[in-house]
């Protein structure tokens, strides 16, 4: 793979751990590794290229579910740095996998078109993103609830 960085290696890690299923792990890395190892059609590093769609798909806000006095309210707030991270990388294989099933492509190639999409800011995960802050933007008024 490469020479990696603590990031980088935390990344993929988080992206294995992520899509493993029924602990198996190395039928999960030979999918990472293909995808990774897939022809870039840009001159960058593949890995830089995760990481950067990584960046663009994280999440700033999310709304959470408060009940007050028997009613539930959509209260955004602000999202830790390990939670987005997470949560990108759910969406992003989410978002493969979604792919995978409605194109019947394999999922490397599919993770790999969802890992360009990001990277300019485009796809699914990234719609998912923008869904997720104007639905924090919209519930601005009930940011008052918010006592985390």
């Amino acid at each position: 793979m490469g020479d990696l960085d603590g990031e980088q290696k935390q990344l993929i890690n988080k992206l294995l751990n992520d899509r493993m299923i029924s602990g198996k792990r190395t039928r999960v890395r030979a999918i990472i590794y293909n995808t990774l190892n897939s022809p870039a059609r840009t001159e960058r590093d593949v890995i830089k290229l995760m990481v950067e769609a990584v960046e663009n798909i994280k999440p700033i806000c999310e709304v959470v579910k408060v009940g007050v006095a028997g009613t539930l309210y959509d209260v955004p707030g602000i999202v830790a740095r390990d939670r987005q991270q997470t949560l990108a990388i759910r969406w992003l294989l989410g978002a493969a996998f979604k792919r995978s099933i409605s194109y019947r492509i394999s999922l490397e190639k599919c993770l790999f078109a969802e890992i360009l999409d990001a990277y300019r800011k485009r796809g699914i995960a990234r719609k998912r993103r923008e869904k997720n802050h104007g639905l924090a933007s919209t519930n601005r008024s009930f940011a008052h609830f918010r006592w985390w």
